[in-house]
């Protein structure tokens, strides 16, 4: 038995190449120039053929990811308007040129969604005539075999006693059990194998479908809101109890709203203590009581940072965390115009917090005109600067709290009906309390230590109750299993066209003059690899322990006519 290897490509080599190829057409390489006197259904068919080719179909999807370069550097609109005006004060002249492009709105614009529709044709355009080519290609036989096995690649031959018949009979059951697709054509055996590889290709590109289609849902029905919630104080999900709400165009927030409400029953946040690590969070839980639907019956639930509760097809994720000391605030003649916990927001890893306190209703001064209070705040629930005469904390435990007070008077500015940051106090019409030599009043308390104001205005207290809050995401993304399937489905797909080859095996079984069989076995990969010899090789071992080497040599060739003796 021998086996040889000729890299040449011949006509039979090239045509049963060509053979292999599932690709439309359309797709093959084609440089061939429009024809000038096209008419409107020949410019059409022209234009249907360029967009659903592959090379259209890799240039729209590069071009997609550039497009979204944009939303991920330029504030977006449905992700935070705030970002957007603070945009447009700070560049003044770039904001309304960036405003008449769309790039405050990448993802609803009209050149992105013109580059996603166009994708979307194309994708298909390609898919559906590979599809039923392939399905063609999986009803047929295996083409039959070259003229000239010896051209092929891959190349082995023996002559065997064994009859042509039975030959051809043991490497079809040898094929079929190879899991070949395998049929006898004529003296010859033919045999394929690697039909997945195409059909990687095509889940490859079907699962690209998904994914556009799970983007396009996910963003046109999403919906997506923050909400603090102090210990002890609820939510129920309807959209005044949001603080920030955004969703998508079709999403209707009257109707499809998940029913359901939780209670934060306790916080639980404990830090490392002491090493390199000193603060690091090691427990951040959520214990809550939850219900489903309006009349659901209360479950306990704990929701953790990677471990959302999940409620229909809603999810609330644990998000942030912080501290809220409990104050109450009295008017010039004692009576409690204020009191609960005031939430202030983190500033660095220990919890160092900033944020105000407002008294809108119910203040009167000593004269009896209403008017309103406004406190700036510090808290650090683990006081480090004593003696430093600054306001930070060492680590992020209760463990020494102090809350640093600057109080004012007058407007709040929440009269006007526009939107306020309830962190901020806006000052613009107000005047700070001073103390009798002139400078600005202000202290700082630790629990249980009252704070009054100058000319007896009024005190605020600050109570030893410290709660804890927690900030929540509830979102609902439709598309985001399917986004997951897509994503899986383009990974195996392109893993079975990258490493998956198609391959085609011939095997002939011809009757000599002398009556032996001359045995010719050969294979064509789509391309070139090391491991068809080798599985040329395998297969020719194992037919050649069923139909072995004639013992009998083979007659000597007669010499050439002209040649010497």
């Amino acid at each position: 038995m021998s086996k040889t290897e000729e890299p040449a490509a011949t006509t039979d080599e090239q045509t049963a190449g060509d053979h292999l190829s599932t690709a439309p057409k359309d797709d093959r390489e084609d440089t061939t120039p429009a024809p000038a006197a096209f008419g409107i259904i020949g410019w059409t068919r022209w234009f249907w053929r360029q967009l659903t080719s592959m090379r259209i179909a890799l240039i729209l999807l590069f071009t997609l990811s550039l497009a979204a370069i944009p939303g991920s550097l330029v504030p977006q609109r449905s992700v935070d308007e705030t970002k957007v005006a603070d945009f447009f004060k700070a560049h003044e002249t770039l904001a309304p040129l960036y405003d008449k492009v769309q790039l405050f709105d990448v993802y609803s614009s009209v050149w992105f969604s013109a580059i996603y529709i166009l994708l979307f044709i194309s994708l298909i355009g390609c898919i559906v005539p590979r599809t039923w080519q392939f399905v063609g290609q999986l009803r047929s036989r295996p083409p039959g075999a070259p003229g000239r096995l010896t051209r092929m690649p891959a190349y082995t031959t023996w002559r065997t006693d064994t009859s042509p018949e039975e030959v051809r009979t043991l490497a079809l059951s040898l094929m079929k059990k190879r899991r070949f697709r395998a049929d006898v054509a004529g003296d010859a055996v033919t045999a394929e194998k690697g039909y997945l590889r195409e059909a990687g290709n095509l889940i490859f590109h079907i699962a690209l479908i998904v994914l556009l289609l799970a983007f396009a849902t996910g963003q046109l029905f999403k919906s997506e809101g923050g909400k603090l919630i102090t210990e002890g104080s609820g939510f129920s999900n309807t959209l005044t109890q949001y603080d920030d709400f955004r969703s998508g165009s079709l999403f209707d927030r009257d109707h499809d709203l998940e029913p359901f409400s939780f209670h934060l029953d306790d916080f639980v946040g404990t830090y490392e203590r002491s090493g390199p690590q000193r603060g690091t969070p090691r427990v951040f839980e959520a214990h809550i009581t939850y219900s489903e639907g309006a009349d659901g019956t209360p479950k306990k639930g704990v929701i953790e940072v990677n471990t959302p509760l999940t409620v229909g097809g809603s999810k609330v994720h644990l998000i942030g965390h912080g501290y809220a000391p409990v104050v109450t605030v009295r008017d010039p003649r004692g009576k409690v115009v204020f009191q609960g916990p005031a939430p202030l927001l983190p500033t660095d890893a220990n919890v160092t917090s900033t944020g105000a306190i407002k008294v809108m209703d119910g203040y009167r001064d000593k004269a009896g005109q209403k008017t309103q209070l406004g406190f700036t705040a510090v808290f650090v629930p683990t006081f480090g600067g004593a003696g430093k005469g600054s306001m930070f904390s060492k680590y992020p435990g209760l463990d020494f709290p102090a809350l640093a007070l600057t109080a004012f008077h007058g407007s709040l500015g929440v009269d006007a009906g526009l939107p306020q940051n309830v962190y901020q106090l806006d000052t613009r019409k107000m005047k700070q309390f001073k103390n009798p030599d002139g400078s600005p009043y202000a202290k700082m308390l630790l629990p249980g230590e009252k704070m009054d104001l100058p000319g007896g205005m009024g005190s605020i207290t600050f109570e030893k109750d410290i709660k804890e809050w927690a900030t929540f995401q509830v979102s609902q993304q439709p598309g985001n299993m399917w986004a997951l399937a897509g994503a899986v489905g383009a990974i195996a797909g392109l893993a079975a066209s990258l490493f998956i080859q198609r391959r085609r095996v011939w095997i002939r079984a011809v009757r000599q003059d002398d009556g032996s069989t001359l045995v010719e076995m050969a294979g064509l990969g789509r391309s070139e690899s090391y491991r068809l010899p080798e599985e040329l090789g395998s297969l020719a071992a194992t037919l050649h322990t069923q139909a072995p080497t004639s013992a009998t040599p083979p007659p000597a060739e007669p010499p050439a006519e002209g040649a010497r003796a």
